[in-house]
């Protein structure tokens, strides 16, 4: 692993690099030593960062639409999103199966390291130097957030298109929910008169569905040549 690339790319040096290597350890590599529990305190670290900067960036808007905002920004395709602008999956430490398994590439690996690592940053530099680079790599991925831009509800698009196109509804089928009650997550498809279109995953089941109506929207622009919708 090289740290100094890391570091660069964070534009942060570590104090104590022990952090930053335990923060890009999966469970598969080491069961003793992972990122599990810096995953745990970096998804509380966000959870604050984000929040706090969502409620002065909107002044006033109403602790409902907050939370809303902050779930649309505070989830695993987020982070994952996040942690590829980092090219954090090229330094995981993965076991052979996993690595095999596309480890590198997977949505809930990389996510996780990403909490992992602001955790380890808090950790190692506090809270101001872990928000700093959270919100730069939140605003560049995100330069323009707004209610209507995070909060497009995909589920009524999707069902828009499917009454005009097939006549029916989309139905959401929850496949399974893994995890702890604190950290839960979900598992949606998404199917059209019985055929499967997508599968989801979400920390709750209306992210999840509205994911899943998202990517089945993308393969519907495709399928049915729909030029005027956007996702």
């Amino acid at each position: 692993m090289n740290i100094s690339e890391i570091e660069k790319s964070l534009e942060y040096q570590f104090k104590d690099k022990k952090l930053i290597i335990e923060a890009l350890t999966h469970r598969s590599y080491s069961k003793e030593s992972n990122n599990e529990r810096l995953e745990f305190l970096g998804d509380a670290v966000m959870d604050l960062i984000v929040g706090e900067y969502l409620f002065f960036l909107f002044p006033k808007e109403e602790e409902g639409m907050l939370s809303k905002l902050r779930a649309a920004l505070v989830n695993e395709e987020s982070f994952t999103k996040l942690a590829k602008r980092l090219n954090l999956g090229k330094y995981l430490l993965l076991s052979a199966a996993e690595e095999n398994n596309q480890g590198r590439q997977k949505p809930s690996i990389l996510s996780s390291a990403f909490e992992a690592v602001i955790g380890a940053i808090y950790l190692d530099g506090g809270f101001e130097i872990s928000k700093k680079i959270a919100l730069k790599l939140i605003k560049e991925e995100y330069p323009s957030i707004s209610p209507q831009e995070l909060l497009k509800d995909y589920k009524t698009t999707l069902q828009e298109i499917t009454q005009a196109y097939f006549g029916v509804v989309p139905e959401y089928k929850l496949i399974r929910a893994v995890g702890p009650d604190h950290k839960k997550e979900f598992e949606i498809a998404v199917k059209i008169r019985d055929k499967e279109y997508a599968i989801a995953k979400g920390k709750s089941k209306k992210i999840a569905q509205q994911e899943g109506a998202k990517l089945t929207i993308k393969k519907l622009k495709e399928e049915l040549n729909l030029k005027d919708i956007n996702v």
